[in-house]
């Protein structure tokens, strides 16, 4: 059984990723000064032009004549997020940084938060195939940990579990709709509760990878544990569990988790895996029913994408699925769950934008509906003319066609 850990460790494997080495931990010096610059500089990596798989299942270019995220604040609490990378310019906000004072949340060391925001937000490009569900998305960086497991070990500089929930509260009071935490704590902790709480209370849709160490004692994992968190584990391109992703109630649903692209620091592309890279794809998906369905509170965001998951091997019976696997155009076109508070079920969730959807079936039905009358009637029409000459043309025979007279 593994031991339990109280510092938040970054959600990805990086066994055959990058491994980071161990960086000495900063005094924090009174006042504001220039975060200092990483210790080791990331190799640098080609960009790869082979669409991957995740865009391949989801295709992007299908939701974006409905939704990007624009207007929509993810908040990435996680290492950082580099807004160098071509993908992700212009799209990360100026947010915090927890580890090194001074610093905006826009540098990262480790690359983990930069995948984890271009999975959410990386803006399509000529020649590149990799892009982000909701690239209108604006991300609010908040720095918290270089941590990970390499090898079995853990590797890198973190926060303490209180300036983690300080974090989470920092997203929440710099207007974060959605929270993305692809970190985890396998300790019940009461100030990250707390924080969650807060969050919730706010109205804020949060995303918790639910952790990697499924073959180490599957120990539960925080915040993906707590109540209002959605909790995600992750498959690969099989459509089956991860066999590192962690099992049990906090799984509310899966997400591409193995073998997925992501933007690395600078520029170019690597493929990563972990549970951390499976929570940005339901992140995305929660920006994206924030703009398109604005009177949704974050509860029903909630429990909207979890209603429209799609069918998993062993979903809902502790399998490690959850309700299934992330849809996300289902998400945004289809009626069902997520009904607004206080409305009718018929018209749960009815606004000026007509649903795609139901307007096709609309459309179907009308048409059906109108052959139908249409056909019935010409065939009652044909009767009466049948049963008036069945009548008529006998008397008038009779009659050698004379009209009638008197009797």
């Amino acid at each position: 059984m593994s031991r339990s850990i109280t510092r938040p460790v970054l959600a990805g494997l990086a066994a055959s990723l990058l491994t980071v080495p161990a960086l000495p931990t900063v005094a924090v010096a009174a006042g504001f000064r220039a975060a200092p610059a990483c210790a080791t500089a990331l190799a640098p990596v080609r960009p790869v032009t082979a669409t991957p798989w995740p865009q391949q299942r989801y295709d992007p270019a299908r939701l974006a004549p409905l939704a990007t995220g624009v207007g929509v604040t993810v908040a990435v609490v996680d290492s950082g997020v580099d807004r160098a990378h071509p993908q992700l310019a212009g799209r990360v906000l100026a947010g915090a940084d927890l580890l090194d004072p001074g610093g905006d949340g826009r540098r990262d060391c480790a690359g983990h938060g930069t995948g984890v925001a271009s999975i959410i937000a990386a803006a399509p490009r000529p020649g590149v195939a990799f892009r982000g569900l909701a690239p209108g998305a604006r991300i609010l960086p908040v720095r918290v940990s270089e941590q990970q497991v390499v090898q079995g070990r853990e590797s890198g500089r973190t926060v303490s579990a209180d300036e983690f929930a300080r974090a989470i509260r920092w997203a929440v009071d710099h207007d974060a709709d959605v929270v993305n935490l692809s970190v985890v704590l396998y300790a019940d902790d009461p100030e990250v509760r707390a924080a969650v709480r807060y969050a919730v209370d706010r109205n804020v849709v949060l995303v918790a990878a639910a952790g990697n160490l499924h073959d180490s004692g599957n120990p539960r994992p925080f915040p993906a544990g707590y109540d209002g968190v959605l909790g995600v584990g992750a498959i690969g391109a099989d459509g089956g569990r991860a066999t590192f992703s962690q099992t049990g109630p906090h799984v509310d649903l899966v997400a591409p988790g193995s073998e997925v692209l992501t933007a690395a620091p600078g520029a170019g592309h690597h493929r990563a895996e972990g549970t951390s890279y499976a929570a940005p794809f339901v992140a995305a998906t929660a920006a994206l029913l924030r703009e398109y369905r604005p009177e949704l509170t974050a509860a029903q965001v909630a429990e909207r994408i979890i209603a429209t998951a799609d069918p998993a091997p062993g979903a809902g019976h502790g399998g490690g699925y959850g309700a299934g696997v992330l849809n996300p155009y289902r998400a945004v076109t289809e009626t069902s769950g997520g009904r607004p508070a206080g409305a009718l079920p018929v018209a749960a969730l009815a606004d000026h934008r007509a649903d795609p959807a139901r307007l096709a079936r609309q459309t179907r039905r009308a048409a059906a509906r109108d052959r139908a009358l249409l056909v019935g009637a010409v065939v009652g029409m044909t009767a009466l003319t049948v049963a008036l000459l069945a009548v008529v043309v006998p008397r008038g025979a009779r009659r050698r066609w004379r009209p009638a007279g008197p009797a």
